[in-house]
């Protein structure tokens, strides 16, 4: 039999090894988070503010826009948001004033930007002291714009469409217009693209998810009623919305019409891309961003992977240098070497990094896909099982977990998935949640994740049993994609296969570390801020008891994208700031039990 996790294991993670120490780390960074706020030298940006733009039905939205000294003309650089252009930090005595988020989300590593810096936007002192102007627009309905907004639409995709050819078409403007920014300051980039306004040249999306129902509002079909609640009733303090994303998210179980409709067509972007996709938002922009990646129509579209902090990246001089090179070659035509197609980070640890490299693709086209079969004795194998087996949980109260020691240093890079045969009793569905983890020995390995939480997992995926039903033509190795149209409630007693999918990561275990699949029947986390996840949360299950089976006929198992050693490759591999690259490239052993 698996082994079946108490509560208290998944209620009260502080018992894991290392959660102390986390949680008085909180205290101090929410104390003292390391963000320092600057002022631009006087005279290096000048500003014109609030400036009025008609749109094609004559509504008024508002922009700020900086620019170098001088008359120009100079490339453009556009973001747009319904957060408040003008909603800015400061530095008044000697001490830097910035949002709350800085403080309420962990910061992994030191964030500075100047006074001119709106959230998650670009910083314009930097930008102009590298010869770009800087626009920083109001949606319709937020800030001074005039009019009521309507997120994640094609109406406010035409309304970005004509801020881009509004700012190539300035005097002090090239006519080369890009767009960079963070969150909704990167989702609002596809669907402008997409419509091809002539001014557009290239796109950064830097962390940006593509599919609000799968990314963030119902991931797996799970109600997740944290974050989204929060985003929700904050923009609707800062915007006229013409909708409520609350009302829509809990009336709208299903993806229909509704959800495809505020989901770009990732396919119409021809303009080249620079799309940052990071390991480190599993819950909210990760899936998104290595999705705009794979399906953007552009033949021009890079990668700019991390399993680092969200802000601290972005606004880092290693990120900013490869935005720039990106804008100086598709905006200004300066001969400046292509980006990797994928700059790849690959982490043995939340604060070590194994490896960056540079790759050709993603998935990367040398994984072996390798399955983990479930077994009795709580273990993973690399061989299937000969007899039958189960274990049952209770769906609010405990977890399944499973375990694999890997023989060999091993690379996992890439999505996995789970195939499950399951049954309930005592309820019609169950809603899954999968983690895999990292541990050594017994201490449990933490990574960077959402909302600034620095003991996430390695990979996490949800799936409500009941939608259980897979859209075969979008369903890929490693990758099942599920329709969400169609509820099929379960039968007591009936075992059905469900699979999960979970989300990209790019890991290295050496050997003798241990990977561990937990199931469970609710999230894996307290929304505790001080341990836990917050503000994640996702609905719980219906309250019963959940069977996992396997044997020779129910093959259940964990599909992990393994990465062969190659010759060469460790020669090519670009020195990791946080830790060593392998002088010796490892020949490919195959994974065996020990």
């Amino acid at each position: 039999m698996a082994r079946v996790l108490p509560a208290s294991g998944l209620e009260r993670p502080w018992r894991r090894p290392g959660a102390v120490g986390y949680a008085l780390a909180r205290v101090r960074g929410i104390a003292r988070p390391p963000v320092t706020v600057y002022e631009p030298a006087p005279g290096s940006v000048v500003s014109d503010l609030d400036v009025a733009v008609p749109m094609r039905d004559g509504t008024l939205l508002r922009v700020n826009a900086y620019r170098p000294p001088g008359d120009g003309p100079f490339p453009v650089i556009l973001s747009a948001h319904p957060y408040g252009k003008d909603r800015l930090p400061s530095r008044r005595g000697g001490r830097s004033r910035f949002s709350a988020q800085y403080r309420i989300m962990r910061q992994p590593a030191p964030v500075s930007f100047s006074t001119l810096t709106s959230w998650e936007a670009p910083d314009p002192a930097w930008w102009t002291a590298q010869g770009y102007a800087v626009v920083n627009a109001d949606l319709r309905g937020s800030g001074t714009s005039d009019g009521v907004g309507s997120l994640m639409s094609a109406a406010e995709a035409r309304d970005i469409a004509d801020l881009v050819e509004w700012a190539g078409h300035q005097r002090w403007s090239t006519g080369n217009v890009g767009m960079l920014g963070v969150s909704y300051l990167a989702m609002s980039q596809y669907r402008a693209a997409a419509l091809a306004p002539p001014a557009l040249k290239a796109i950064c999306p830097w962390e940006g998810m593509t599919d609000p129902y799968r990314d963030l509002m119902r991931p797996g079909g799970l109600y997740e009623r944290g974050f989204s609640r929060i985003w929700a009733a904050g923009t609707r303090r800062l915007s006229r919305l013409d909708t409520d994303l609350a009302k829509e998210q809990r009336d709208r179980p299903l993806r229909d019409e509704w959800w495809q409709a505020h989901t770009p067509e990732l396919e119409q972007i021809e303009v080249p891309m620079l799309v940052c996709a990071s390991f480190s938002d599993n819950n909210l922009h990760s899936r998104g961003s290595f999705r705009a990646f794979e399906q953007a129509g552009s033949p021009h579209r890079f990668a700019y992977t991390h399993r680092g902090g969200k802000w601290s990246v972005f606004y880092g001089e290693p990120a900013r240098r490869a935005q720039l090179a990106f804008f100086d070659r598709y905006l200004r035509g300066l001969d400046v070497p292509e980006p990797a197609r994928v700059r790849l980070e690959v982490r043995e640890s939340g604060d070590r990094v194994a490896e960056v490299r540079d790759e050709q693709e993603w998935p990367l086209a040398r994984t072996e896909w390798t399955p983990l079969y479930l077994s009795s004795g709580a273990r993973l194998g690399v061989d299937p099982v000969d007899r039958d087996g189960h274990v049952t949980f209770r769906t609010g109260r405990e977890a399944a977990a499973f375990t694999f020691k890997t023989p060999s240093e091993t690379e996992l890079t890439g999505p996995m998935a789970l195939r499950l045969w399951l049954s309930v009793d005592g309820a019609d569905d169950v809603d899954l949640v999968v983690g895999v983890e990292k541990w050594r020995g017994r201490r449990y390995v933490g990574f960077e994740g959402s909302y600034g939480f620095g003991r996430d997992r390695v990979a996490t995926g949800w799936q409500q049993a009941s939608l259980r039903r897979l859209d075969e033509s979008a369903s890929t190795t490693g990758e099942p994609v599920h329709t969400f149209l169609t509820r099929r409630p379960l039968v007591p007693g009936e075992v059905v296969a469900v699979d999960v999918a979970l989300g990209p990561s790019a890991t290295l275990f050496r050997a003798g570390e241990s990977l561990r699949l937990v199931v469970a029947g609710r999230w894996l986390w307290p929304a505790n801020p001080l341990t836990g996840q917050f503000p994640a949360r996702y609905r719980r299950s219906p309250s019963g008891r959940c069977t996992l089976h396997w044997g020779p006929d129910r093959p259940a198992h964990l599909l992990v994208p393994r990465i062969p050693r190659r010759p060469g490759w460790g020669s090519t591999a670009r020195r990791a700031q946080a830790g060593p690259v392998p002088a010796d490239p490892v020949p490919a052993v195959p994974m065996k039990e020990e």
